[in-house]
């Protein structure tokens, strides 16, 4: 079983970064494909972004591509998304989800196995 915790949202003015991290705990992170996903109010679960367990590979969706950046320590099996250049339409509830075994190239929140809680974050004008 893997369980994780997303840390680092908040409040942030446009054009300001966060970093987001989600720390797992679980024999299969290292093996495991990790996931961003954020859902704002009256919004269904969308795909942000998505990294390989080797960190070969990024995947973003296309509103964030250019301004958000994959990460992943293995050895503290930990994952991070890093904001940059916030714009307000960014605030969601912003969660983490491990794919594992994953295929790569997944979109769809649905086919992730494990989530954490969620993380806040919120862009103002």
């Amino acid at each position: 079983q893997v369980q994780l915790v997303e840390s680092g949202g908040g409040l942030v003015q446009a054009g300001g970064s966060l970093r987001l991290s989600c720390a797992a705990s679980g024999r299969t992170f290292s093996t495991s494909i990790m996931g961003w996903f954020r859902q704002a109010p009256g919004k269904e679960r969308e795909f942000v972004a998505a990294i390989s367990p080797g960190s070969r590979s990024t995947l973003y969706a296309d509103s964030v591509k250019g301004r958000f950046t994959n990460s992943r320590d293995n050895a503290k099996t930990t994952a991070y998304l890093q904001l940059n250049g916030l714009k307000p339409e960014d605030t969601a509830v912003y969660y983490c989800g491990a794919d594992g075994p994953g295929q790569w190239g997944v979109r769809d929140w649905r086919l992730y196995d494990y989530w954490g809680q969620g993380t806040q974050v919120t862009v103002s004008n």
